[in-house]
């Protein structure tokens, strides 16, 4: 009975990890952007359907930067760092409302359909509106619902527009938000952000890694 058990479990990890990796290859490759469709897609490519065997978030994303390191090559760095410097300049441009960068850009799983995502925090309900308007930068209005801790929730307006060839994503917290970030949609944590000085440092040390490796 324990060695059944034993066996049972093992399936189930394989199943885990099989699908995890087709769901990172749809999500690299297919420019799925939401983790829960890829993994039922995913689970539906291979005919694995017991719950058991579906992957956490956090399993997905390991294994998509385990594809990128595998199958990317340089071209992947490259790319994200480029994303990166125009992340950079666009929060130099928008510091009034004390950006943070999030979301693939940062983690460093972004692809060449990834969108530069940025917070942004003002008590103004119109105010980054405004700023984009008077600065000639048309944009496109959404509407984009983000969990505030377990209990709240908040509809937070997004304005997507494209410039330097890569498209930008501006989510408009209120500012208090500064201290408590909303949840990730991946780990259900506090998301991860870097502020300007921050994006810098990784930056800097992304043209260090660069560097050593080609040494």
């Amino acid at each position: 009975m324990h060695r059944a058990r034993q066996h049972a479990a093992s399936q189930t990890r394989e199943r885990r990890h099989r699908l995890a990796h087709e769901a990172a290859r749809l999500m690299a490759e297919g420019g799925i952007r939401d983790y829960h469709q890829a993994k039922l897609k995913a689970a539906a490519r291979l005919g694995i359907h017991d719950d058991a065997s579906l992957p956490r978030n956090t399993e997905i994303e390991d294994a998509l930067r385990e594809h990128q390191r595998l199958f990317a090559g340089a071209g992947h760095g490259e790319q994200l760092r480029e994303k990166r410097e125009a992340a950079l300049r666009a929060m130099e441009f928008l510091h009034g409302f004390s950006p943070r960068l999030c979301g693939p850009v940062f983690d460093g799983t972004a692809d060449q359909h990834s969108p530069v995502q940025l917070q942004l925090h003002t008590d103004e309900a119109d105010a980054v509106q405004y700023f984009l308007e008077e600065h000639g930068v048309p944009a496109e209005s959404r509407m984009r619902r983000l969990r505030l801790d377990r209990e709240r929730t908040l509809d937070a307006p997004v304005w997507v527009f494209s410039a330097e060839g890569l498209t930008f994503d501006l989510a408009v917290l209120p500012f208090d938000a500064l201290r408590q970030p909303p949840l990730s949609a991946v780990d259900e944590k506090p998301m991860r952000r870097a502020s300007s000085a921050q994006l810098r440092a990784l930056l800097a040390e992304q043209e260090m890694d660069g560097w050593l490796g080609d040494g």
